[in-house]
């Protein structure tokens, strides 16, 4: 059973009903008690940093997130959900991210701000994971982005300048765009975590 974590900032309902689609058991997750029922969680999430951080801590999500990645079972984090992995956000100073990936998020410094629409996700990495996958374009709706300060990459993007786009560390797997909005490219990835992670 796959679930998707309810804190108040999370494009859920299209995640669920991708999964849904690929045939997988997935519901939506409230309390963190009911990760005892799930074996592979979701953080999806749009809106900023600083918000998503408070509503982590308010419904008792953040410890719990904590426990769940440091007990190696799979995790997806999606968009925002990428970005709250990190120290901390230049959209949100003085708020602690949730620090399980040494690096934080910055603004992009470029012509056109947000950066919305298709764009191609080069893979990089030599994890199994990352071979199982190819270049593709997925749908992305961001201002920020991520700047790892360790050898995490599995997906690089070019918009202006060239970031990291996905992560993968241990059982984490992360990535800045979202592939419930990527059609096929999407559910291709969807499918691949699900049964390779």
């Amino acid at each position: 059973m796959i679930g998707i974590i309810d804190y108040g900032a999370g494009n859920l309902f299209s995640v669920l009903n991708s999964i849904r689609y690929l045939g997988y058991p997935v519901k939506v997750l409230k309390d963190p008690s009911e990760f005892k029922d799930v074996d592979r969680i979701v953080l999806p999430g749009v809106g900023s940093f600083g918000i998503a951080i408070q509503n982590l801590i308010s419904s008792r999500f953040y410890n719990s997130i904590l426990e769940w990645i440091d007990s190696k079972r799979p995790f997806l984090g999606i968009c925002l959900g990428l970005q709250l992995l990190f120290e901390f956000s230049e959209e949100s100073p003085g708020v602690k991210g949730l620090s399980i990936i040494r690096g934080y998020v910055k603004k992009f410094n470029v012509k056109k701000v947000p950066h919305i629409g298709w764009n191609l996700a080069m893979v990089c990495g030599d994890s199994a994971f990352s071979k199982s996958l190819k270049d593709d374009f997925y749908y992305f709706i961001h201002s920020y982005y991520v700047v790892p300060e360790e050898d995490v990459g599995l997906f690089k993007t070019e918009y202006y300048i060239e970031y990291i786009s996905g992560i993968i560390k241990d059982n984490i797997v992360a990535v800045q765009f979202h592939p419930e909005k990527s059609s096929f490219a999407g559910l291709n990835f969807l499918k691949k975590w699900i049964e390779l992670c």
